[in-house]
């Protein structure tokens, strides 16, 4: 009998080491650039900014070797978006941090050290002015824009536990106005996203 339960304590410990050596889960960091596209509309109004860099941070689950869901969390330092209408012909800005949080699921392949992906899913921006004199109004509020993150990229395998990531991504979502309704443009616009950074696999 004392034979039976060692090797079943045995047995039950190498099936714990090989799950513990299977990596069914990864975190990364990567640094991003944010490119939000010139928009003109029917309203009369025009949209344009400069670029925004900032952080993502990410979380995946392996449900298969070749399958995942992933949720983001991304913020940017700031960049300015201004807004061109028939009153204000010079434009009034906007000094922004805008925040990503996102899930999607990611579908990847295997060739020797590359593993491309791809991913889609759901997520949210949330537009943050900034209140200080780069900011012509001070009458904008917070906003939250519900839209869709795909994206496509490249991971290096550089040991067992490591690997290099770059990826395009890119989130479309309604402009937004900041609560002022003179800022409509009744548009959606395709934010463009690249990342890339370092991912630890455990």
């Amino acid at each position: 009998m004392k034979k039976i339960a060692i090797i079943a304590f045995l047995l039950a410990g190498c099936v714990a080491a090989g799950r513990a050596q299977e990596s069914r889960q990864d975190i990364s960091i990567s640094g991003t650039a944010l490119f939000e596209p010139f928009i003109a509309s029917q309203t009369d109004v025009q949209l344009h900014s400069n670029t925004a860099y900032g952080a993502l941070a990410s979380y995946r689950f392996m449900l298969t070797p070749s399958s995942a869901l992933e949720v983001n969390y991304g913020i940017t330092y700031q960049n300015t978006l201004k807004y061109v209408f028939p009153q204000f012909p010079n434009g009034v800005k906007v000094l922004v941090r805008t925040q990503e949080a996102s899930a999607a699921y990611v579908r990847s392949f295997s060739y020797k050290k590359l593993n491309p992906f791809v991913e889609a899913g759901p997520g949210a921006l949330i537009f943050l002015p900034v209140r200080n004199t780069g900011t012509t109004s001070l009458d904008v509020k917070q906003q939250t824009a519900i839209g869709g993150l795909y994206g496509a990229g490249v991971a290096y395998e550089i040991s067992p536990s490591f690997d290099i990531r770059a990826e395009y991504r890119g989130f479309v979502t309604k402009v937004p106005t900041f609560s002022e309704s003179t800022f409509a443009t009744n548009k959606w616009f395709n934010v463009f996203n690249p990342a890339i950074g370092v991912a630890y696999h455990f």
